[in-house]
């Protein structure tokens, strides 16, 4: 059995859908995809599902009924990857912002047993960002700093949305507790491992803007985090 799946969510993505498809699927290490759709307006599922026959187990796609959240897109790929038995449980962008090469290098660290999260990160000794104007680079590289200041996470790039979990730590978090839907849910899942007793290893990769499509990234999605970290304090995870 396939013990990797690299969980996609997905809203109007029909440039970059198949090619990152291909690519994932093209690598000697067995990766799974799971696409989570939010019933893209622009044909998106309809794409992945004319892939199923020539993959047959190895993609696999749910359809929500519409633009959901970010952050309710990953519960619901963790929720069922678990259901399946998947041991490591990636997350990934569609746009090609996340290289897929970077997948094994993500997986390596948690075979070791030595990890339970491994984050692709932009901001540790190594890391880098392309294609981004410098006050988006600025914006998000202080967003990180005000994160670590107010929660003391211990993780350079608190945002990043390129990620390896092992099971235990999905299994472990209580996700009913996780309402935030963009860049306050990814600091919460980091925070919650953490504060569950996880080992987190932060990988340098270089993170290349989209060249397809249009950023899903608004103002609502930064005050939510900014707001967001303050409860999180608060928060139970298990």
């Amino acid at each position: 059995m396939q013990t990797s799946i690299v969980i996609i969510p997905t809203y109007n993505e029909r440039e970059n859908v198949e090619k990152i498809i291909r690519q994932v699927l093209s690598y000697d290490a067995l990766f799974s995809i799971l696409i989570i759709d939010d019933n893209s307006p622009d044909g998106t599922a309809a794409i992945v599902e004319g892939l199923l026959s020539e993959f047959p187990n190895r993609i696999f796609i749910e359809k929500r009924p519409g633009k959901l959240g970010l952050g309710t897109a990953y519960i619901h790929g963790f929720k069922w990857a678990l259901a399946k038995g998947f041991t490591y449980i990636f997350e990934m962008d569609c746009d090609f912002s996340h290289n897929p090469d970077d997948l094994e290098r993500l997986l390596k660290p948690l075979q070791t047993g030595n990890y339970q999260l491994s984050i692709g990160s932009r901001y540790c000794k190594g890391g880098k960002v392309k294609n981004w104007p410098w006050d988006r680079i600025l914006l998000s590289y202080f967003a990180s700093i005000y994160v670590r200041l107010i929660l003391w996470v211990g993780i350079k790039d608190t945002t990043a949305g390129f990620m390896c979990y092992h099971k235990d730590v999905l299994s472990t978090i209580d996700f009913d507790k996780i309402h935030f839907k963009g860049y306050a849910f990814q600091i919460c899942m980091k925070y919650a491992t953490k504060k569950n007793g996880f080992k987190v290893i932060e990988v340098p990769i270089t993170f290349i803007d989209r060249q397809f499509g249009e950023s899903k990234m608004s103002t609502g999605i930064f005050k939510e985090a900014v707001i967001g970290v303050w409860k999180m304090r608060k928060m139970k995870f298990k």
